[in-house]
């Protein structure tokens, strides 16, 4: 059995392959940019007012560039007949584009900046006099990221997470560009979509539109689930003092 048109022959049924792809590339990029991104913010954060802006404007420039432009200039770089894909493909025999993990690096690129502003906004947020009560206990750099800072920044963090892998499972331009479409093996629900509009098959269209508006929807909810918590905790936190103060 084989997909043809977005159905699996055979069967009658509407091939997930797609949506498990999507899925996939979603998650593994978001792990990613988690880890990269979290770690560019928490540096840029403490770098000088100069060097922050030029850095956070760095960083940033996915955000604003359109996806076809950052797949091109990955092409560029990973390409197999560009100086490091072809490196890369003499020495370990493996294309860098045109497979379900190319769409990787794009959706990596794509979604850096919102892991990278959110996360951010959280350590600039983060009174820092608990960070240098804990140096001046004496307790190391990676004790207090862990334990003190992660903890205070997680609502924001964890909203950078959800809004990353929102942003992921929607991608389309950069994916394109560097994974193409190939049923069965490339494809995404996004590049599903386009490729059953190109071929006037609407209805199969319409049925991922509606697949991935579902999950933008839990996303969406878990954020305002997140955001509400987050409000709660301050405001339990702002009266508390009043609470002692009336005591």
């Amino acid at each position: 059995m084989c997909e043809v048109g977005g159905w699996t022959r055979g069967t009658g049924l509407m091939d997930l392959f797609p949506l498990y792809n999507s899925l996939r590339i979603a998650f593994i990029s978001t792990l990613i940019v988690l880890i990269l991104g979290v770690a560019a913010a928490y540096l840029v954060v403490h770098l000088p007012r100069f060097i922050r802006g030029i850095l956070d404007s760095l960083f940033t420039l996915p955000l604003v560039l359109p996806p076809t432009v950052v797949g091109y200039l990955l092409l560029l770089l990973l390409g197999a007949k560009r100086p490091f894909g072809g490196w890369f493909l003499r020495v370990f025999g493996l294309r860098l584009t045109m497979n379900w993990w190319s769409a990787v690096f794009a959706t990596s690129v794509i979604i850096f900046p919102l892991m990278y502003r959110t996360s951010r906004g959280a350590f600039e947020a983060f009174d820092r006099t608990y960070e240098q009560a804990g140096q001046t206990l004496g307790l190391g750099s990676l004790y207090i990221f862990f334990r003190i800072v992660l903890p205070c920044c997680k609502a924001g963090i964890i909203a950078g997470i959800v809004l990353s892998f929102a942003r992921a499972l929607g991608e389309y331009g950069a994916t394109m560009m560097i994974s193409g479409y190939t049923p069965g093996r490339t494809a995404t629900i996004s590049t599903t979509v386009y490729q059953m509009w190109r071929t006037d098959n609407d209805a199969l269209a319409l049925k991922w539109v509606l697949v991935n508006m579902a999950i933008s929807t839990v996303i969406l909810l878990a954020i305002n689930i997140v955001e509400g918590r987050q409000d709660i905790f301050h405001s339990k936190s702002h009266a508390h003092p009043d609470r002692q103060g009336n005591e």
